[in-house]
């Protein structure tokens, strides 16, 4: 396990907080719960009946877990009031609110944290970004001043003398489709606060692309340039520079010769990348060819933190995830 999530884990321990693992259906959420207790990272609270939670969890010790089962809950009754309350203006009723609460334990869980019996949710192994997402986002909501959601992976490479000690975050790596420039600005200056919270390191932004300083002529190379200098605007303490290629923002004697006058160049550990597409196919290139442990994607711009999980990951991932979202929960206290 690598000193990155040796630290969070520790910084998770000293100031617990309570997360929702709504997905009681699938036996990896119960393999998590058993390693977070035992290790005493986070109160945990599982949605499930009595049958899901006996199914899946045969065999784990998961004594120390608060089991809610949402059809015979005291509680209940209070959360699809507040559903209906906060989505009145979109016309839904109390029995729509019953049905998707209840059907959908994503949603029961974000109203749990609304309400204040939860700090965060953790979520995604067996359902999609859009199905883990859509419910926080009419629920929860986006944080003050925050426009967009967009989510990261914190990447943590071996051996790597690049990036804070081989630490990098990704972003957008998981959410955000083809940003236009105010998107990407929003998307670096909201990465950068995350790096330095759960890294505890300056963020070093480079807006990455396939031209350096004008090498190459594309409006995808425009769209960069523009969302740099957004970001440079709104952010004037930042260091973020662009538009950078890969080499150039992360080995220090390619960004000397190539961004001979950039603060970032050959330093940045916080990496934009223009497109889905581009921060998809670069983190799981990253984490498949150089072994690197992925931690996401978490997400960001949220008023309390929500975070997905890729379908294809392990226990172990969703540990990591859980003891990442108390540190967001601890400061978004």
């Amino acid at each position: 396990m690598s000193k990155f999530l040796d630290s969070v884990k520790a910084r998770a321990k000293a100031d617990k907080k309570t997360i929702v693992l709504p997905e009681s259906m699938d036996r990896r959420t119960f393999e998590a719960a058993e390693t977070i207790l035992k290790e005493d990272i986070a109160n945990i609270i599982i949605i499930g009946t009595p049958e899901e939670v006996n199914e899946n969890s045969k065999g784990l010790d998961i004594s120390g877990a608060t089991i809610i089962n949402p059809f015979t809950y005291e509680k209940t009754e209070e959360y699809l009031n507040l559903f209906v309350e906060l989505r009145k203006s979109k016309g839904l009723t109390y029995e729509q609110a019953r049905e998707t609460a209840l059907g959908d334990y994503m949603y029961y869980a974000c109203l749990m944290v609304k309400a204040g019996d939860a700090d965060g949710v953790v979520s995604g192994a067996c359902h999609s970004t859009a199905n883990t997402l859509r419910p926080s986002l009419q629920i929860i909501k986006t944080k003050p001043g925050v426009k967009l959601v967009s989510a990261f992976f914190l990447m943590v490479v071996p051996d790597c003398e690049y990036g804070a000690n081989g630490t990098f975050i990704f972003a957008d790596s998981g959410l955000e489709q083809n940003p236009d420039p105010e998107k990407l600005a929003t998307i670096a200056a909201c990465s950068a606060e995350s790096f330095e919270l759960l890294v505890q390191e300056e963020a070093i932004v480079a807006m990455l692309s396939h031209s350096t300083k004008g090498s190459a002529k594309h409006a995808d190379v425009d769209k960069v340039v523009e969302a740099t200098r957004i970001c440079k605007e709104a952010n004037p303490n930042l260091k973020v520079d662009g538009e950078l290629q890969l080499d150039a923002a992360i080995v220090p004697s390619v960004g000397c010769s190539k961004a001979p006058d950039s603060s970032v160049a050959g330093k940045a550990n916080v990496l934009v990348f223009p497109d889905l597409d581009a921060g998809n196919i670069g983190y799981k290139l990253v984490q498949r060819l150089a072994k690197a442990e992925a931690y996401g994607p978490v997400t960001q711009g949220i008023a309390m933190p929500i975070n997905d999980l890729s379908r294809g990951c392990s226990a172990d991932d969703i540990v990591g995830v859980v003891a990442i979202t108390c540190v967001q929960a601890q400061a978004a206290k």
